[in-house]
């Protein structure tokens, strides 16, 4: 069943504290590039682990393509920091402790509603959910298809 934000406008009215407790308005940037937005489980989890280095590491392709990428958590300010210094990542941590985000995308919860769902949002520039790609097990998927989704963005321009 698609997700119920598929192709509608992505909520960009949320405010939340990055890594470095700075203030991160997601409406100063979906709008007018294309956004990754990806909401994960936990810092320091295997999985999780796997995902931000993936994304860490392709960063250089989404930022040449004028896209933004952004990791939404529940976890505090602090764990965000050590994460982020330990794997030295290129984009912000956002810390969503009181699920408002989550809310805001309907993220799904998965395994029996017990742990945080894994879902990656891909925003074109008119802020729109082009896609939306939800799974706890297929942690490359997340970042093969925000991939695939920003060179299909370049080559609409």
């Amino acid at each position: 069943m698609p997700h119920n934000l598929l192709n509608k406008p992505a909520p960009a009215d949320v405010v939340l504290q990055n890594q470095d407790g700075e203030n991160v308005n997601l409406g100063s940037f979906i709008g007018s590039r294309p956004t990754i937005v990806f909401f994960y489980p936990k810092d320091e989890t295997s999985g999780c682990t796997k995902e931000v280095c993936s994304f860490r590491d392709s960063y250089n392709v989404f930022s040449e393509a004028g896209a933004v990428v952004v990791g939404i958590s529940g976890d505090p300010i602090s764990s965000h920091k050590r994460f982020s210094d330990t794997y030295r990542l290129n984009f912000p941590l956002l810390s969503d402790v009181d699920g408002a985000a989550r809310k805001a995308f309907q993220v799904p919860k998965s395994l029996f509603g017990m742990i945080a769902g894994r879902t990656t949002y891909l925003i074109d520039k008119e802020g729109i959910i082009r896609q939306v790609f939800n799974s706890q097990t297929d942690i490359d998927g997340h970042v093969k298809r925000s991939l695939a989704f920003v060179t299909e963005q370049l080559e609409t321009e």
